[in-house]
This record gives C-alpha cells, structure tokens and sequence, in this order.
C-alpha cells in the first residue's frame, strides 16, 4: 500500500470518527467558554484575517467574526463545519467555511494575519506536519494562537483511561494532550514562533448533575470515546471499559456525588511567527 493511501484512509477514518456521535452538542454543554478565551487572547479585530485551523463548529471562527475579522474556518470534517455554518447564519455572520486537512492546508504562504486553533490542530496524528503549516500560511510578525488540553489535565487522563481499549493508533501518530506540553511546543516551533503567552488554564464543568454522567456523555457523543467503546466491545471487554471510565469520572469529580464539578486543565498559547 502507498503512503498517499495509507494517509487517504487515516485521514477518512479520522472523518468518520468526528462525525460519530453528536460533537456539536457537546460544544454547546461545556465547551463555549474557550473560543472567545482564544480570540481575546489574540487580540483579533476588525478587518484582520484569521484562519481557525481544526475549526470543528466554529467555537473559535465565530467570536473571532463577531470582532469584525474576515475568518476562515477549515476543518477534515463537513459534517462539522456544516453544523458551525448553521450557527454563523443564525447570528448573521459571514465566514468562509472549507474542508481541509491540518497536515496539508489548501491556502497560500504567508495568508493570514492570525492563524488559530482551540483544542483543534492537536488531534491531528503527525504534529509536526501541522505545526509546519500554521507557520507557513501565517505572514511573518503574525499572531500563532493555540488552546490546546494539557497532557497532566483530565482530558490527558481520559486519554490514557481509553489507550488500553482503543484501536492502536497510526503509525507515527503521537498523542494529542502533547500539544498541551510547553516543551512540545518549542520543539516543534522552535525559532518559527516567538510565544509571548504560555498559560495554563483550567476550563469549569459544572453540565452535569452526578459524576458519571459525563462518562454518558462522552459516550453518546465523542468521537474517540465511541471509537474506544466500539473496540472494547468487539474485544469483549466493554464492562471493563465501562468501569474504568466511571472510575475516571468518580476520580476526577471536584463537586459532589449528586452535584458534579470538574476542572479540565489546557494551555493557552500565543505567540507571534517570526
């Protein structure tokens, strides 16, 4: 099989992954609050032009157009960005809405004066390629944006909760929660990216009356959660993956038994393409 196959078919099972479940709902539970965090971060406004890498359903694209920027949303899945169009339309914005892949992306050097992405990019298997392209279509003195989950945070232990019943990942392929590492970032920046902001912040769920009910969720609704259920089941071990995510949702639980509370680390980082 050739490379330009075998990345066709990863990158359609990643498509097919996405769009399982119901992501755009989970964005409108618990997600909102990080978009507008990472346009206010980026000092976007009027009449700049941004590009939202990984865009999913706008949660970023869409403040970014409410400040006045012409934006452009691109992400691997339709599904998605159909489900964001609708919700620009809804608030009058006008945003330009493409499918693109985040290893490849279909725009010239140099393009946009802010290229952004929240918790996005990050799930991309081959975070170099995608670092490369953020630099390469970000003019030079440009603002290089990123919300991205942090390795030691919850979702970086719901990932190593899911690792042992998961399909095993594409080769070369590394973790997302690494985008969430200060380190990672400088290494695969290097020089390309002055960062003038690396903060870690911690995003509040309250959505969910008791603690396993966002293990439910996840599994109603998330891509990778569907997937590593799916797995399990076809293994015969999807009561042990059941318990393991109700020990994970018992575990990280900060509120109480009936009135559930979490606290998902990320990190916010901003800097400007050299």
């Amino acid at each position: 099989m050739s490379s330009t196959t075998s990345d066709s078919e990863l990158k359609a099972r990643h498509r097919s992954m996405w769009a399982a479940g119901d992501y755009p709902s989970m964005v409108e539970t618990f997600l909102l609050p990080l978009g507008p965090r990472l346009v206010e971060a980026c000092g976007i406004g009027p009449g700049m032009a941004v590009l939202d890498v990984a865009a999913g359903t706008g949660n970023a694209s869409i403040p970014a157009a409410r400040a006045g920027a012409e934006v452009t949303a691109s992400d691997l899945t339709p599904e998605l960005l159909e489900a964001g169009r609708r919700r620009a339309e809804g608030e009058g914005l006008a945003l330009e809405w493409v499918e693109a892949d985040a290893e490849h992306l279909p725009f010239d050097d140099q393009s946009f004066d802010v290229v952004m992405s929240s918790i996005g990019a990050m799930f991309a298997p081959h975070h170099q390629e995608v670092a490369n392209e953020l630099v390469r279509v970000c003019r030079p003195g440009g603002t290089i944006g990123l919300l991205s989950w942090t390795p030691e945070g919850m979702l970086g232990a719901l990932f190593r909760t899911m690792g042992p019943f998961a399909p095993p990942p594409p080769p070369g392929a590394q973790p997302p929660p690494l985008w969430g590492s200060e380190a990672h970032l400088n290494d695969l920046f290097g020089a390309g990216v002055d960062f003038r902001t690396l903060k870690r912040e911690v995003l509040e769920i309250t959505a969910f009356e008791r603690p396993r009910d966002y293990g439910e969720h996840f599994k109603a609704r998330y891509g990778p959660t569907i997937a590593a259920l799916a797995n399990a089941r076809r293994s015969g071990r999807e009561a042990e993956f059941n318990d393991a995510l109700n020990r994970f949702c018992d575990e990280w639980n900060r509120g109480t038994p009936d009135r559930a509370r979490f606290e998902k680390e990320y990190l916010l980082a901003v800097g400007t393409r050299a």
